[in-house]
């Protein structure tokens, strides 16, 4: 696989980095709030720099050299060892600070070749300021405004300048998994050890997570997409506007997958909270693994107590595939991929026209369908139109309503037929003469 050249964004806190990390990658997938510390962990999106050149976008979080509790720091330099390259942003409306020199302080030692991205240009302060900024030694110096898109292609040059010959690829092909759960159920751990290397900032704190973070890995000759997610909570329960975008963009996040791991605390078993990400999931129309985390905790009575609230949570998500794992101690988290891989076959197949109208004639045969206006329901043809999910267009002499049980009785008897629990299927009922 070729390589792709990685570019890191880095600077202090609250400069804009997650702004114009947002600009490069042409979508808003790094937080933007005006409060310092929003971004915690390595943001990371595969962008076009210049006609056809690819690189892997990392966001950071604000570098600081003084208290860092949750590690950021640690994650940043991580972030910087992975770079050829880093855009190191400061605040042109500020001018030079002995923060932002303390920062290129620490990371010259490095030895990376950077762009100074003097931000907020398109204020006069800015303009002013900017001649300050030469006193950093820092030769590749660009005025830009991230919000408004001035200067940037003038930084996409001058990071395409110093990148390393020949290191472009296309954008990857990996099917996206999101890792999805409430808050503190043990996602990034199970990342981690998936991974088996501390690349997600891990907290015993609920909420740590705020940005989704994707990470390619490859096992044998197939390679995943993996995208750990903030902890999706409920509307009533999220504080300050952060988490409140952190809902949001976990959310989209299971939009852009192929397939949804729900991570869900044994300890706490099927909660309220479990159940709405499982609907998200579901309405999304994307297929379920469940990873029952910290199952070895558990003893008998808990174990009981937990197959009681799962009944629910296999009704939400019509039985998926369920692996009891312990992210801290790596109990069965290999067998999470075998589970991982059959659902994905699922959304990657397409029945033939003939195989999908024997399985409902059957379906229709085996249960008579109602009465619409004074006459029996009556199937006269369908085909699969879509795989991620399967979708059919069914061809009948009336319509079905969304609600009606004939509906979700033929999507079920479809799923049981095949075998593909946890896989929502969707049918699309057009009313034909004939």
């Amino acid at each position: 696989m070729t390589h792709t050249p990685t570019v890191a964004i880095v600077g202090r806190p609250n400069v804009g980095k997650s702004t114009l990390f947002n600009r490069l990658a042409g979508r808003r997938q790094s937080i933007v709030h005006n409060e310092p510390g929003v971004t915690r962990d390595r943001i990371a999106a595969r962008a076009e720099l210049l006609d056809d050149r690819f690189v892997e976008l990392i966001d950071t979080g604000g570098l600081v050299t003084v208290s860092d509790e949750l590690g950021l720091g640690r994650q940043v330099l991580a972030a910087v060892e992975e770079a050829d390259v880093l855009i190191l942003v400061v605040d042109g409306r500020e001018g030079l600070t002995p923060a932002d020199e303390s920062v290129w302080q620490t990371l010259r030692a490095l030895g990376k070749p950077a762009v100074l991205a003097v931000n907020k240009i398109d204020t006069r302060a800015a303009r002013d300021n900017e001649p300050e900024f030469w006193a950093m030694g820092i030769e590749a110096l660009v005025g830009v405004s991230a919000e408004h898109g001035l200067g940037i292609q003038e930084l996409r040059e001058s990071v395409a300048d110093l990148l390393p010959v020949g290191g472009t690829a296309a954008a990857p092909t990996a099917p996206a998994i999101a890792i999805v759960g409430r808050p503190n159920v043990g996602k990034s751990s199970l990342l981690n050890r998936i991974l088996g290397t501390d690349r997600v900032l891990v907290s015993p704190m609920p909420g740590t997570t705020r940005d989704p973070i994707d990470t390619l890995i490859r096992r044998g000759e197939q390679e995943y997409l993996l995208i750990d997610t903030a902890g999706i909570r409920r509307r009533s329960r999220t504080s300050g506007a952060p988490e409140e975008l952190a809902v949001m963009m976990a959310r989209r996040q299971i939009e852009r997958s192929q397939l949804a791991v729900l991570v869900i605390d044994a300890a706490d078993g099927v909660t309220s909270g479990d159940l709405s990400v499982a609907g998200a999931i579901w309405e999304m129309g994307r297929p379920a693994v469940v990873a029952i985390n910290k199952w070895d905790l558990l003893d008998d009575d808990g174990r009981e107590a937990l197959e009681k609230t799962w009944l629910r949570l296999a009704e939400v998500l019509s039985a998926p595939p369920r692996v009891n794992v312990s992210a801290l101690t790596g109990r069965s988290v290999e067998k999470l991929f075998p589970a991982i891989d059959g659902q994905l076959a699922v959304v990657s197949s397409k029945l033939s026209t003939g195989q999908v109208n024997r399985l409902l004639a059957a379906a229709v045969a085996r249960h008579h369908p109602p009465t619409q206006h004074g006459r029996p329901w009556k199937l006269l043809y369908a085909t699969q139109v879509a795989a991620l999910p399967p979708t059919f267009m069914v061809f009948a002499n009336t319509s079905l309503a969304r609600s009606d049980p004939y509906r979700r009785y033929l999507e079920n008897r479809l799923r049981k037929e095949l075998g593909w629990n946890g896989v929502p299927i969707r049918l699309v009922v057009r009313r034909r003469s004939g």
